[in-house]
């Protein structure tokens, strides 16, 4: 099933139906995100005619292209390299015409692999705010907000540097709701949010701005491309791939496998402890009662959930919800489970996520692991990895969220 989702959202399956009309003037591509190399790759074997452009992806995740440079830089902590594709890609846009066409490949990760900071910002200032964002357990969507406005090219400033020329976003959604401003922070979108907002967000989770970063929200020179900018006229955005469509994708496995399957959501959020503990809560309850749903059945869902860390371990969501849940399970005989991240990376490793097995907490114990202690450490990628259990991808080339898959075995008991 996972291994469906992932397919599902390639790239080469996802690009072509989308290309446009081949426009008068030139065909430029720009475009940042774990996937965007693989989808510039798919614009290049189906485009007719002749184009251009330079995309940004993640270390790792680089496609041979013959015409669109690919650059790599760091993610989640953006790098020089990032910084410096991003000025490129400003002065690949400078000077456009109206008949030209910009065609924006962008992709989950796409915040960090543009980090280009507003005037007056350093790169060690942007570090320094990603680093706070990704510890104090802030959604993906009050993340990108601070990002936006402290950006030089996010928050629809990407497009209006290429006006007057049209611009057409194709999109592959990592974000619960497939909202396109929140996707890479929005860089060819208008953003109604404001300095303000991202302020609230900073004093709401105790974030330690550098001082030129807080002058740059507090002034309100951090002010993004507004709704009714004309400079946005000719912007238009299609969404490609989504969480919900990989979902379905592995639906489609386990009942052909003769596995009823329900997508009970593809926007979960919230603490990935948190929701380990409410999921396992209905597994038990299907498990045990057939309620609300009788097995056996797969329970899918994706989204993004946080982790606010605490301890001083490997961290990553998809396996601190899946510790989560299996302490909730209590070695259920007949539940199994599986959590990974569709582009192969769980937090800041190169482990995609991990499988759980009814057994899988007591043979953590027997290995002398302390499970609770493990979660409260944020380190269920050490306990996983000791018990042979990760789930490790490599690079998938491309980005649709979390996937959660649990499996209930049939047996109900009196």
């Amino acid at each position: 099933m996972f291994d469906a989702a992932v397919a599902s959202a390639q790239p080469a399956l996802c690009i072509p139906p989308y290309l446009p009309p081949t426009p008068r003037g030139r065909l430029i591509v720009i475009g940042a995100g774990k996937a965007s190399a693989a989808m510039a790759r798919a614009v290049e074997d189906h485009w007719p005619g002749p184009l251009s452009g330079l995309v940004v992806t993640r270390y790792g995740y680089a496609v041979p292209c013959q015409r669109i440079d690919i650059v790599e830089s760091a993610h989640p902590v953006p790098d020089m390299a990032g910084l410096r594709a991003a000025e490129r890609m400003l002065e690949t846009v400078r000077d456009l015409r109206a008949d030209d066409l910009v065609l924006c490949l962008i992709s989950g990760g796409g915040s960090a692999l543009l980090p280009l900071p507003a005037a007056g910002l350093t790169l060690a200032d942007k570090q320094q705010v990603n680093r706070a964002l990704l510890d104090c357990g802030a959604t993906i969507a009050e993340m990108n907000c601070v990002r936006r406005h402290l950006s030089g090219i996010k928050g629809g400033r990407l497009a209006a540097a290429c006006h007057p020329a049209e611009v057409l976003t194709l999109l592959i959604s990592d974000v619960p709701g497939d909202r396109p401003l929140d996707i890479a922070s929005g860089p060819t979108v208008a953003d109604p949010t404001t300095c303000a907002d991202a302020l609230e967000i900073v004093r709401r989770y105790g974030i330690e701005l550098p001082r030129a970063a807080r002058e740059v929200l507090a002034s309100g020179r951090g002010e993004s491309v507004k709704p009714g900018d004309a400079r946005l006229e000719r912007a238009r955005v299609s969404i490609i791939a989504t969480p919900q469509r990989a979902l379905e994708a592995a639906a489609a496995v386990a009942r052909a496998a003769g596995v009823a399957a329900y997508i009970l959501s593809d926007a979960i959020e919230g603490e990935a402890r948190d929701v380990g503990k409410v999921l396992a809560a209905l597994a038990l309850q299907v498990a045990e009662r057939n309620q609300p749903l009788k097995a056996p059945c797969v329970l899918l869902s994706g989204g993004e959930t946080t982790v606010t860390v605490r301890g001083a371990g490997r961290g990553g969501r998809n396996v601190e919800y899946l510790l989560s849940l299996g302490l909730a399970l209590g070695g259920h005989a007949r539940i199994h489970a599986l959590a990974g991240d569709t582009d192969g990376v769980d937090g800041r490793e190169e482990i995609a996520g991990a499988y759980l097995a009814p057994d899988s907490m007591a043979r953590a114990w027997a290995l002398g692991f302390k499970p609770p202690d493990v979660l409260d450490a944020n380190d269920a990628h050490t306990l996983f990895t000791a018990l042979g259990d990760s789930v490790v991808t490599g690079p998938t080339l491309t980005n649709v969220n979390d996937f959660r898959a649990i499996l209930i075995e049939d047996g109900v008991t009196a």
